[in-house]
């Protein structure tokens, strides 16, 4: 027997090694409201989103950075509303010091309307900012293949 309700998008849960740089990173660099945040036996945590609406979770709990290797997340997108805020958001990042996969906005793959940002969070999680249309002038880094696949 197969599940057959509908299910929606609720929100994305991370580890993270140091709950507060993590804080500055997606609050102060990519504008995710604090909503609440609390500590439980010496595990810090807190929830982050937009509009009140709860889009992430930080758990400081972990002892090491990401892991490509391993079995888990294989990276967060997020939509932007323009490539104009996605741009906007690659100068924010690199004035916090991120590290990018690629340089400046790719398309998804040759041809692609749609394209973004690829670049990692303070833990190394790989992170997308991404529009469905917008970057039909920008270069595709793999080819055919999808830009996120290997970043």
């Amino acid at each position: 027997m197969s599940f057959t309700g509908t299910l929606a998008f609720g929100h994305v849960g991370l580890n993270v090694t140091d709950l507060e740089r993590s804080l500055g990173f997606y609050g102060d660099v990519l504008g995710f409201e604090v909503l609440g945040e609390g500590k439980e036996e010496g595990r810090r945590y807190a929830f982050l989103g937009q509009d009140g609406k709860l889009v992430l979770t930080l758990w400081q709990q972990a002892g090491g950075g990401y892991d490509s290797g391993r079995a888990g997340l294989h990276h967060l997108a997020f939509q932007a509303e323009s490539i104009d805020h996605v741009r906007a958001a690659e100068a924010a990042l690199k004035g916090r010091g991120a590290t990018f996969a690629y340089e400046g906005v790719v398309a998804h793959a040759e041809g692609a309307a749609s394209g973004g940002i690829f670049f990692h969070d303070p833990d190394g999680t790989r992170l997308e900012i991404s529009v469905p249309k917008g970057a039909e002038e920008a270069e595709a880094p793999s080819g055919q293949a999808p830009t996120c696949g290997f970043f």
